[in-house]
């Protein structure tokens, strides 16, 4: 496995052809997993590792990608330590008890790894039907876990969680630090369990400024990377509109950074090894393109392509998730269009 073309793209090694896999690619668009979640609540089938399996599985066989990414949620290990909330239909996590004194924080306490054994169990038969294709463990970033704790839930302006980070540094920093210590712990599980790269998701952080981003974010998430940087598995960090903080989310500790589509992938390697250290980059076609003619997708991702050639190190992703309502086939024929144009 260690050979696979996604792995060795992670090390900036040499591939028969440029890797592809797409975040969220195990979920809504798929018609064979709205009809296995029928009537299951998310957060349930998170903890089925029965169908976490499945789940993970379906796009692998379906569009022939080059890794698989667990199937899951980044408020699981908040909710395996007690947190009350719920991920509501057409909303997203919802907190009960928001986060917005120190009192609050006696809601997180350490992530131990029997409180997600159905994690391990799940990974761990999810590894045994792969075969040669690597799995993904994935977990959400301490800021964007902030975030929604702060919030209560999504938030489009995150007044609250910038108003704690302004307001009360001293106590921003202990929550960050305590998310740290819990997404670390969530993805050594993973990784102890079988999984072949981890990708850490700050999908809110493209809301602050770097400067922000450098003194209140980045040494939480500088610690999930130097908790699991033992391992030795390749290690993937991404945000959405994080085009000026792409620098920072490298020098955090990653190996690999994950860019959105708003800058060209060219610029966007440069930006994530501006510290001096050579990163692997993923991305970055926009995901309403698929909406687009056959033809003009492929014109899109050619664009991409151009965009990395010469680059050591490029993982074909979308800028973001796939969207629900995504042609399957499109995917499909995405997948065999990138790996025909970058056979080698």
């Amino acid at each position: 496995m260690t050979d696979s073309p996604f792995l060795r793209a992670c090390r900036r090694e040499p591939v028969p052809h440029t890797p592809v896999w797409f975040m969220r690619q195990a979920g809504r668009s798929l018609p064979e997993y709205r009809r296995l979640r029928e009537g299951i609540p998310m957060l349930e089938s998170c903890m089925r590792p029965d169908l976490v399996t499945e789940i993970t599985l379906q796009p692998v066989r379906r569009h022939g990608v080059d890794a698989a990414i667990y199937f899951s949620d980044i408020v699981v290990p908040l909710k395996a330590i007690g947190v009350d909330l719920d991920i509501r239909p057409g909303v997203g996590p919802v907190v009960a008890r928001p986060i917005r004194s120190r009192a609050d924080l006696a809601q997180l306490r350490p992530l131990e790894p029997d409180d997600v054994k159905y994690v391990t169990e799940a990974v761990g038969s999810v590894v045994s039907e792969l075969g040669d294709t690597p799995l993904i463990g994935f977990a959400g970033a301490p800021f964007t876990l902030a975030s929604y704790l702060v919030e209560g839930g999504p938030s489009r302006n995150h007044e609250h969680t910038k108003a704690l980070m302004y307001g009360d540094p001293e106590l921003w920093a202990e929550l960050l630090d305590r998310l740290a210590g819990i997404t670390a712990a969530f993805l050594a599980v993973q990784i102890e369990a079988g999984a072949s790269a981890v990708q850490l998701f700050d999908s809110w952080v493209g809301a602050l400024a770097p400067a922000d981003y450098r003194a209140s974010v980045m040494p939480a998430s500088a610690k999930v990377f130097a908790a699991t940087a033992h391992y030795g598995v390749p290690r993937i960090h991404f945000g959405v509109g994080t085009g000026e903080l792409l620098g920072l989310l490298g020098e955090a500790g990653a190996e690999v950074v994950g860019a959105d589509w708003r800058v060209p992938l060219d610029e966007a390697a440069r930006r994530a090894s501006a510290d001096g250290t050579e990163r692997a980059v993923q991305g970055n076609l926009d995901p309403a393109v698929l909406f687009a003619p056959p033809e003009a997708v492929a014109a899109q991702a050619d664009r991409v392509l151009e965009a990395a050639a010469g680059l050591p190190g490029h993982i074909f992703n979308l800028g973001h998730g796939v969207l629900p309502d995504t042609d399957p086939d499109a995917l499909t024929r995405l997948v065999a269009h990138v790996h025909e144009r970058t056979a080698r």
